[in-house]
């Protein structure tokens, strides 16, 4: 993997470009080439796979996905960004620049179609801090042909994502996710390889995506259960999901068709608990559409 961008070459080209990294958009650039090789290294892409990043900024990941994967899909919403990119790539990749197509656009906004040719298989990216989360589950649930992925994000965020059934940190990223894929920690990323420097450190986690545990409930539904268990969770579930049953008689009798006692807490569930509540929805009550 050569070709990589240091803290000179970032800032040559920030200047050139006359970017300035911003809050508004999240921006902290990695100018450091071995944590960049760490993250594709981590990613376990193949030539088979077709990475999708989202924010590559100035090109520091996008130069090290090129040489790995079969193509990338770059999605930017910064017009200079993009616009620069693929000359960033011709530059510094050589040939391997043929496999990028960058996609001037919204990461929260873009669907299958946009990137349909070739479809990704591969979610790699040093996401925003504020979107990465709504990025990740907006993408898995636009995007069936992605596979796996490693992001980049927050280390709160990033310990919230790959939490548990009991953890403090456990709550709606974390259930929404194991929908989706099964994610574990891959590491630490300290805040000197960014420019700016953030105030925080980073997190690596990865995930395999798997089947629905639920194949016969609306995605939709159980993330309703989801958020309405989380958004009291101090309460019992008997509490918390009576405004989505229609009562709290309503949620006891479905958290105990569910085998869940209505005693818990959202806290204490799994996935497949979750949607096995939104399975047990009371007939004539809007949670069973």
């Amino acid at each position: 993997m050569t070709g990589l961008l240091g803290p000179a070459e970032i800032r040559e080209l920030a200047a050139r470009l006359g970017v300035a990294p911003t809050k508004k958009l999240g921006q902290n650039f990695v100018h450091d080439p071995n944590t960049v090789r760490r993250i594709v290294t981590a990613a376990g892409l193949t030539p088979d796979d077709v990475a999708l990043e989202v924010g590559p900024g100035l090109g520091s990941l996008t130069l090290g996905l090129l040489p790995i994967a079969g193509h990338v899909h770059a999605v930017e919403i910064d017009p200079v960004l993009a616009g620069a990119l693929p000359e960033t790539a011709a530059r510094y990749a050589g040939a391997d620049a043929d496999r990028l197509t960058v996609h001037r656009a919204d990461a929260l906004r873009v669907d299958a179609a946009e990137l349909a040719d070739p479809p990704p298989t591969a979610l790699v990216a040093n996401l925003p801090y504020n979107v990465a989360v709504p990025v990740v589950l907006h993408l898995l649930a636009v995007l069936p042909t992605l596979r796996h992925g490693l992001v980049m994000v927050q280390k709160e965020v990033a310990d919230r994502l790959v939490a548990g059934p009991g953890s403090k940190v456990y709550g709606i990223p974390s259930v929404k996710l194991a929908w989706y894929a099964q994610a574990r920690g891959a590491g630490r990323v300290p805040p000197n390889v960014f420019w700016p420097v953030p105030n925080v450190d980073s997190g690596l986690v990865a995930f395999t995506c798997h089947e629905p545990p639920r194949a016969d409930v609306p995605r939709e539904r159980v993330f309703a259960v989801v958020d309405a268990a989380f958004a009291q969770r101090r309460k019992t579930l008997r509490a918390a999901l009576a405004g989505w049953a229609g009562g709290a008689d309503r949620a006891a009798a479905a958290l105990t068709a569910a085998g869940v006692d209505p005693g818990a807490r959202g806290e204490s569930l799994t996935v497949e608990q979750f949607a096995a509540i939104a399975a047990s929805a009371p007939v004539g009550t809007p949670a069973a559409k």
